[in-house]
């Protein structure tokens, strides 16, 4: 389908942006070369007539996507985790993307329900309601389960939503070929890539069933977590195209009218969403990578809910120690430490100077940390970590920039909440307990003793491996020196046998 076809959706997308006055926002965020600039004012100034007007109150770049639609609107909220491609300003104007679209009607949501569950919506619910909440990609009904009577959250995925992404991707796709096409130097924006990345992420938030499984793992996750609710799936009652979760009843978090009126205590909110994202993140390795205020709110009791688990963030425990070494690094003002870090991750070329890089962080670090608290921002610290590690030849870390990306989101709700927060103040208790069990002799400890599980594991494999040595060594090959086959093979064995043995007196004593 990637083909001419696409011709007019590339001039209607141009013309839109042309008209909203966010083409020139978008190619001087992206740092876009002239060529590319140039071809895009001729693709969209002589059809300006042609494009969306969409909002005047919204931001440009925001006020085109929203009027080009579902898909555009998608793409400008994945674009928003990646500041590496259209730079932290215009990232951060993203975050705040309306995901609000007209509602489809009830009765349609019914009969996907009805298709995609099997049974009349009767028998599996006494009420169902008008639609409650409605986004780009699917809109929430409020039920009653037929079974036990709970109140419960239905989303529904809008109908032809598939098809309409796939012919919005394609077109996307084509795009991106012609941009590297008249302009070779965007390449290292890496179009393509930005839209394999998108189309992967959409994939995911168009089966039902994949949420239903990011929100079940994350509640259990979080069970423990005191302040914190995440409603539970119900398995029954989802499938590909339909998701219930228990109804949680609360405040949105945006309305600090409500919140001051219900009598909840901002400052404790603000410092909780923060810490509560960073011990999701340093703890579990699995966080909520969309947690802004229209996915977050305040129940009765004060604690925080949270919706909407179709994006989700992970990273490997290898990775979770070296962001925490980093961060506390900057709590500590210990750019040094946070250098080598860098370095012996693999993060910075090899060949450059250590201490160089620790002076440009101290460059970074020290006039943020020099201002009141109520300015200093992790927003502006990424920022300039960004241009630091591009110039000292750091690539992209894709599994840092979504972590990255919420932390910043996590901080505006935060101040949103508590102007005055002092972000590391409130970040530091959580990283430091991090640190003091995962980096340092608790850590070598819980690494002994994975290594011993694995050594345990081959264990088996001993004896056959002997015997292949023995069988080997009835046709000795021509003579070697001492230490040859056998003995080398033995050897080998042995060490195993002693290192399973290890293991298994190291897992008595655990």
């Amino acid at each position: 389908m990637r083909g001419p076809h696409n011709i007019w959706r590339l001039i209607r997308t141009g013309a839109t942006f042309e008209r909203t006055g966010a083409m020139g926002v978008a190619l001087e965020a992206m740092d876009a070369p002239r060529p590319l600039r140039v071809a895009a004012r001729i693709l969209g100034w002589p059809f300006k007539w042609l494009g969306h007007k969409g909002d005047p109150a919204q931001p440009p770049v925001t006020r085109a996507l929203t009027a080009l639609g579902p898909a555009y609107i998608k793409f400008g909220q994945i674009l928003s985790t990646r500041p590496d491609v259209v730079g932290p300003e215009l990232a951060q104007q993203l975050m705040v993307l309306q995901d609000k679209l007209p509602p489809f009607p009830r009765a349609e949501a019914m009969r996907v329900v009805e298709a995609e569950l099997g049974q009349p919506v009767e028998a599996m619910f006494s009420d169902f309601s008008e639609p409650v909440a409605a986004a780009s990609i699917a809109q929430v009904h409020k039920a009653t389960s037929a079974d036990d009577g709970r109140q419960v959250a239905v989303k529904v995925l809008r109908p032809g939503i598939e098809r309409a992404f796939s012919r919005d991707i394609d077109a996307f796709y084509f795009a991106a070929a012609m941009i590297e096409a008249l302009s070779p130097a965007s390449r290292r924006l890496r179009p393509r890539d930005v839209i394999a990345h998108f189309e992967g992420v959409v994939a995911g938030e168009l089966d039902m069933r994949l949420e239903t499984s990011a929100a079940s793992e994350f509640a259990e996750n979080t069970e423990g977590d005191e302040g914190f609710i995440v409603p539970r799936p119900f398995w029954p009652l989802s499938s590909r195209h339909v998701m219930t979760l228990e109804w949680a009843e609360g405040i949105p978090l945006n309305d600090l009218a409500a919140i001051d009126a219900a009598g909840h205590d901002r400052v404790a909110l603000g410092e909780r969403v923060l810490s509560l994202f960073l011990r999701h993140a340093l703890r579990d390795g699995l966080f909520h990578a969309d947690m802004h205020q229209g996915n977050l709110k305040v129940a009765p009791g004060g604690e925080i809910i949270a919706l909407d688990f179709g994006i989700m963030g992970r990273i490997d425990e290898y990775t979770r120690r070296v962001y925490a070494e980093i961060l506390m690094g900057f709590i500590r003002k210990d750019y040094k430490r946070v250098a080598e870090v860098h370095f012996e991750a693999g993060y910075v070329p090899a060949d450059r100077d250590v201490d160089e890089f620790a002076r440009a962080l101290r460059a970074v670090g020290e006039p943020i940390f020099g201002m009141d608290a109520t300015h200093i921002s992790m927003a502006r610290l990424l920022s300039y970590l960004f241009e630091v590690t591009e110039r000292f030849g750091m690539e992209t870390r894709t599994e840092l920039i979504l972590l990255q990306r919420t932390m910043v989101v996590v901080e505006g709700v935060a101040r949103s909440l508590h102007p005055n927060i002092n972000i590391w103040q409130a970040a530091r208790p959580v990283v430091e307990d991090y640190v003091k069990r995962n980096v340092g002799p608790a850590a070598l400890l819980h690494d002994l003793k994975e290594t011993a599980r694995v050594a345990i594991r081959f264990g088996p494999r001993l004896p056959a491996l002997l015997e292949r040595a023995l069988i080997a060594q009835a046709t000795p090959p021509p003579p070697r020196p001492s230490g040859g086959p056998l003995w080398g093979r033995l050897a080998w064995a042995g060490l195993g046998a002693a290192l399973a043995l290890a293991a298994v007196a190291l897992l008595d004593m655990l």
